[in-house]
């Protein structure tokens, strides 16, 4: 299976890895909102879509 030091790198890298993503993202915080502010509606729309896809799947027993 694994080795103690391949789990101990393992562990290590995620958690160096999520802290340098989490400071990223808080470093570009302002920008995110300024190009990205619409996008849960997109979001929104495309579960929509999905879910009436789905519902119609179910329905019409496909």
């Amino acid at each position: 299976m694994f080795s103690k030091g391949q789990i101990y790198f393992a562990v290590i890298f995620f958690i160096l890895f999520a802290s340098a993503v989490f400071v990223a993202y808080r470093k570009d915080r302002k920008l995110h909102k300024k190009y990205y502010g619409g996008v849960l509606w997109v979001l929104l729309a495309f579960i929509s879509f999905f879910l009436a896809m789905v519902a119609i799947k179910f329905f019409l027993g496909y």
